[in-house]
């Protein structure tokens, strides 16, 4: 019996974007995980592939929106404020965007609007900002779950889910293999941030 396959996505800003040619690289070696985790982009890329979509798929769709500014701007325009009142919404931040609004407007129609569709099983963390702990979403509505992993401060507003203010999940656990550890007999973590080593003068190794 051939071993099951889980797969953790770090979370790393655009750098992010590189998960797609690991999705690629496991289509090509006829990987089908049996657990997603993911955190800020990285669960961003979890959610494309837990959908079904190929990393085919996910690369075409990202260089279809990221590929011409006109399709960026087009679809951030869509993301504006509903109203005055929701702009200035818990006071006036003109330097925090609505996080909720902006994936609603990137996200492909692929992914579903809760956990319970998705084709592979996902979990998607965010950090509690009040409560000072992980927080773990596996069920019920996903793109505020998304939205909440992907929530980096000072650029997006946090998002309030569950009676929980929710910001970026990277902060306290931004490569999250552990939750999927004893999904899957074969767990692989991509982490983007990961520093290479070089040897300093003295012959030790450091982290650069």
């Amino acid at each position: 019996m051939s071993p099951t396959f889980g797969i953790a996505f770090g979370g790393g800003g655009a750098r992010g974007l590189a998960h797609i040619h690991v999705i690629e690289a496991l289509d090509e070696l006829g990987i089908r995980p049996v657990a997603i985790a993911g955190s800020s982009i990285g669960a961003l890329m979890g959610a494309g592939m837990a959908s079904g979509m190929t990393g085919r798929e996910i690369h075409d769709y990202a260089r279809s929106i990221l590929g011409t500014r006109a399709e960026v701007a087009s679809r951030m325009w869509k993301a504006r404020p509903g109203s005055f009142a929701e702009a200035v919404q818990g006071g006036l931040h003109v330097s925090q965007f609505n996080v909720e609004r902006i994936l609603k407007a990137f996200l492909p129609e692929a992914v579903p609007e809760r956990f319970e569709d998705l084709k592979i099983p996902l979990k998607v963390t965010a950090t509690d900002y009040f409560g000072h702990k992980l927080a773990v979403f596996d069920s019920g509505d996903l793109p505020s779950a998304l939205a909440a992993s992907a929530a980096i401060p000072a650029v997006f507003r946090p998002v309030t889910r569950d009676g929980r203010m929710l910001i970026d999940g990277g902060i306290y656990n931004p490569v999250p293999f552990d939750l999927i550890e004893h999904d899957a007999d074969i767990v692989v973590a991509v982490d983007v941030w990961a520093r290479r080593r070089n040897p300093n003068a003295s012959g030790r190794v450091r982290w650069t």
